[in-house]
């Protein structure tokens, strides 16, 4: 009977493909709905061309208030717009460094770009260790990319711009930008180019590369990774060049056009940054830069993947130590402000006592005082009662005998005056 069955099995003719090959087309249609954000660091000496390269590379007009030379300290300003390309949505952050390099002291010019880009990475951590996350809907304002805006000496870098690309190569994408590239000749650029190079690589600091895994852009990001640093000029001005109006800027010699390569590489870097690689960007931040600070952080924390012994130890095993370890400590804190605690009411109590014994003693010799004071009153007044009792037997003597010699003067003159009216 198995047998029979068996010649019984129709199979089931399948009419089309499966339709796993539409995965794609689904990625893309609900990553468009969400849309993207792009977060850029724009690092430079004030005036040197900061928002007018951003005006120029998304062609639009961004906010922005000139910097003054004074700011006692560098500060950090990010604006956030909302921009569209035919159905693409792109939340863009701009971060601009108000007062880089203006200061006396250049020493702490750095930090806070630093503590920035932390922060950023700290509060998308934040996120991630929620109990209840939302990565999906969050802002995320990591920075992607940092366009280093480097001043067209022809003199090579400046200490503060090798320190402070050293201090943000592991944290994030680091781009260098040579500025106002019309200041300098083509001859002096190339080899401004080439000394800023050989400086970068002297002092060890980890440009990033355009990605070369690609097969269909490993070519293009192979030739674009050796005109590295991008020698750009920007404008906000059209000017109008045989007929059409383009992005420029006006000279009494002539015009330097910012879309033309043959001028400079603004159409390189806009290429490369938007076009081609925004992508790759994003996500080396969050697997290479961010990862690296995660894995700080948490091992700050206290987490680890590993125990002593080289086990595997979950994140649940790592909590219940460090829950029972941070217990333990608080029961040791606790019982030791217990201890200081009775040992300062010891104390008191011991300070009490002695002022209570010396109180006592003082109370005990202020009242013997007061008992030979009172003895010595009692012994004065007696002796004063007994001298007025002296004195009062004295002034009754003295009366007594004053009566009686006036008694005996009145009879001696009743006597005499009797004699003389006898003869």
């Amino acid at each position: 009977m198995g047998g029979t069955k068996e010649e019984n099995i129709r199979p089931l003719p399948l009419h089309g493909h499966v339709g796993f090959d539409s995965l794609p087309d689904q990625l893309v249609s609900k990553i468009i709905q969400t849309g993207f954000s792009f977060n850029i660091l724009c690092i430079g000496e004030t005036g040197i061309g900061k928002s007018t390269l951003m005006d120029s590379l998304f062609n639009t007009r961004f906010e922005s208030t000139p910097s003054s030379h004074s700011l006692p300290k560098v500060q950090l300003k990010a604006h956030t717009y909302e921009l569209q390309e035919s159905s693409v949505k792109l939340k863009l952050t701009i971060v601009e460094t108000d007062g880089y390099g203006d200061q006396v002291n250049k020493d702490d010019s750095f930090q806070a770009i630093v503590d920035y880009i932390d922060s950023q990475f700290e509060s998308y951590l934040q996120e991630e260790l929620k109990i209840r996350r939302n990565l999906s809907l969050y802002h995320d304002t990591r920075i992607h990319v940092c366009l280093y805006f480097i001043c067209p000496t022809g003199h090579g870098l400046k200490a503060i711009d090798l320190v402070c690309m050293k201090k943000l190569d592991k944290k994030v994408n680091i781009i260098p930008i040579i500025a106002k590239a019309d200041c300098v000749s083509k001859g002096e650029l190339q080899k401004f180019k080439t000394k800023v190079m050989s400086e970068i690589e002297q002092n060890g600091v980890k440009l990033y590369q355009f990605p070369l895994d690609d097969e269909t852009l490993a070519e293009v990001n192979r030739g674009m990774n050796s005109h590295v640093p991008f020698a750009v000029v920007a404008s906000s001005d059209f000017v109008k060049t045989g007929n059409k109006m383009a992005r420029a800027r006006q000279y009494p010699w002539g015009i330097v056009q910012v879309e033309n390569e043959s001028h400079c590489d603004f159409v390189k870097l806009r290429e490369m940054l938007v076009r081609t690689n925004m992508e790759d960007l994003r996500e080396t931040t969050h697997s290479v830069h961010y990862e690296l600070y995660r894995k700080t952080r948490l091992q700050q924390m206290g987490f680890s993947d590993v125990d002593g012994n080289n086990e595997p130890l979950s994140f649940q095993q790592t909590y219940e130590q460090k829950r029972s370890l941070h217990q333990a400590e608080l029961q040791a804190r606790e019982d030791e402000m217990r201890q200081m605690f009775v040992n300062r009411v010891k104390e008191k109590e011991t300070e009490l006592k002695e002022n209570e014994k010396q109180l006592h003693a003082k109370f005990e010799n202020l009242k013997r005082k007061h008992n030979e004071d009172k003895k010595r009153l009692d012994e004065a007044r007696k002796k004063h009662e007994e001298d007025i009792l002296e004195f009062q037997k004295r002034k009754n003597q003295i009366q007594a005998s004053q009566h009686h010699s006036h008694s005996s003067t009145s009879a001696l003159h009743t006597l005499t005056l009797g004699k003389s009216r006898k003869k």
